[in-house]
């Protein structure tokens, strides 16, 4: 008497005195559970002497279309043996739809012929449709974030003062560290490349120009956007995500608070106003690694080496990389919130959120970065 189960779903198979085969369902037969395995049946059925299989329904709890979908499986291996099935022991809305999936028997080969052919295009359906949501999602989301923005112009947004100074803190001050770190060691390593080559044509003055100008025009703003793109894009994912998972964001909604002015609105605000103070900041380490360099290994006094940046860079660059530095802020907040809005309501979608916002956010800040550099060389600055 061979049994086979499931979670919820159990099969049992069993011989009548003239030989029939009896198929016993009981329990609950749910997609979500799974199925038992027809293997035990045919096997049964291959060493049966008689020529009929009945059914046992009596101790069937709940069901949907698992149960038929193992019926005509187990009618079609009766059938492929001569072996007759007698319906009766099933219940009447089970015989009507098992006699209505056999009105018309599936011709052999069609369905592997039509997966073959439909399979590509199925797939290609189905990454355009997802595109297109996601597009759809996201420029909703930024809509939403520039109706914000008016709002707050004109002093109509529901945000608390407290939050925003608190993310000021946490996306400002508190990234210091982090940003004197890397900016002072890139500079550094800039310091290292550009000494180098021009120390062969005995011109390693100009050291301070490349680090200074490098620093000032481009890296300063891209590399500490990296940082915070990692440090805070992050983490506003994480707490987005977070509160979704709690249905708090459910509740500002419900208490009729824009979560986009609540919760989205502070944290762009806050690195819209932090990254060009960030930026400068990183700037001025990536210089003092420079002159690290140069008055350490070099043989430039400070003094040398603080004049000859200042000759190089331009007030352009400075405020080009400044303007860069605050696009980057923002960029990063926005993928940052967008992924928290979006995520899914479990532990491992906040993870997914947080690694999707860091992502988005670097790819926003170099696709920027390359717009801006051929935006500028374009208008010669």
């Amino acid at each position: 008497m061979p049994t086979t189960t499931s979670p919820t779903s159990e099969l049992t198979l069993t011989h009548g005195p003239d030989g029939t085969v009896v198929v016993r369902l009981a329990g609950s037969w749910k997609l979500e559970s799974g199925l038992p395995s027809l293997v035990d049946l045919e096997r049964e059925l291959d060493s049966a002497d008689g020529a009929r299989v009945a059914f046992d329904t009596s101790d069937l709890g709940t069901w949907d279309s698992s149960v038929l979908a193992f019926l005509a499986g187990a009618s079609k291996l009766a059938r492929e043996r001569g072996i007759e099935v007698d319906p009766t022991g099933l219940p009447e809305g089970l015989r009507r739809l098992l006699a209505l999936a056999e009105a018309v028997p599936e011709k052999e080969g069609v369905r592997a012929e039509k997966e073959d052919d439909d399979e590509f295009v199925e797939r290609v359906g189905e990454v355009a449709i997802e595109t297109e949501r996601l597009f759809r999602s996201d420029l909703e989301f930024l809509g939403q974030v520039v109706l914000a923005f008016g709002r707050a112009l004109r002093g109509k947004a529901r945000f608390r003062r407290s939050d925003l100074a608190l993310l000021i803190q946490q996306s400002g001050f508190d990234a210091l560290p982090i940003v004197t770190l890397v900016t002072f060691l890139l500079g550094l390593i800039l310091a290292f490349v550009g000494a180098i080559q021009l120390q062969t044509f005995g011109a390693t003055i100009y050291v301070a120009d490349l680090v200074g100008v490098a620093m000032v025009r481009d890296m300063g703003a891209l590399i500490t956007g990296i940082i915070m793109a990692g440090r805070s894009g992050a983490a506003f994912a994480a707490q987005l995500g977070s509160m979704k998972v709690t249905q708090e964001i459910d509740a500002l909604e419900t208490m009729a608070i824009s979560s986009m002015e609540f919760l989205v609105l502070p944290r762009v605000l806050a690195l819209f106003l932090m990254m060009p103070f960030l930026t400068l900041y990183g700037d001025a380490m990536g210089i003092l690694g420079g002159a690290f360099v140069g008055v350490t290994m070099l043989g430039l006094s400070l003094t040398e080496y603080l004049l000859q940046t200042a000759d190089a860079v331009s007030m352009s660059h400075l405020v080009g990389g400044v303007f860069k530095g605050t696009v980057y802020g923002v960029l990063i907040a926005l993928a940052g919130c967008l992924q928290g809005v979006q995520s899914g309501k479990s532990s491992s979608a906040v993870g997914d959120a947080a690694t999707s916002a860091v992502v988005t956010g670097i790819v926003a800040i170099i696709g920027a970065c390359g717009l801006f550099a051929f935006v500028f060389y374009a208008l010669g600055i």
